[in-house]
């Protein structure tokens, strides 16, 4: 991914996460990026296509984070990139409809992050179907750090046991 195509994803997370989705302009990703909109406009139509890329972006970054660590720690770290993400708390509290219709998959999609969380953990298939389900819901009901904790530590205890 270029340097410009990151730069402009980090700026919409950042947007998005002070405004929310629907009040968040392509003028603003632009400002928060630090670029011109055109800049923006070459490589994205619509703030869709934005917040489309953004969750591929985020998925990416997540599988990544998850292949560096070992299992006892990379279930607990998505749990904490999850359930505090910026964006996602903010959809949460001022646009939850928006926050679910973005996290609704088809198979296709749901199979291939299955897949990927799966390959990064380097679980099988069933055991990343399961870590992927559960990190959906703390996407929607975050709970606390402390509870977020503690759930990991029963899904790496199944995970490891």
């Amino acid at each position: 991914m270029s340097r410009t195509r990151r730069g402009l994803l980090n700026g919409a997370r950042t947007a998005f996460a002070e405004r929310g989705v629907r009040k968040t302009t392509m003028q603003h990703v632009a400002a928060a990026a630090g670029v011109a909109k055109a800049t923006l406009y070459n490589h994205f139509r619509t703030k869709d296509d934005v917040a489309h890329a953004l969750i591929a972006f985020e998925l990416d970054r997540l599988a990544a984070l998850a292949a560096e660590l070992p299992l006892t720690v990379a279930v607990p770290a998505l749990a904490e990139e999850v359930g505090g993400h910026p964006v996602l708390r903010r959809l949460a509290e001022t646009e939850p409809e928006t926050l679910v219709q973005m996290m609704g998959l088809d198979a296709d999609r749901w199979g291939d992050v299955v897949v990927t969380l799966g390959s990064a953990l380097r679980i099988s298939r069933p055991e990343a179907e399961l870590v992927c389900r559960w990190l959906l819901g703390l996407v929607l009901q975050p709970g606390t750090v402390q509870e977020r904790a503690a759930q990991a530590a029963v899904v790496t205890g199944q995970l490891v046991g």
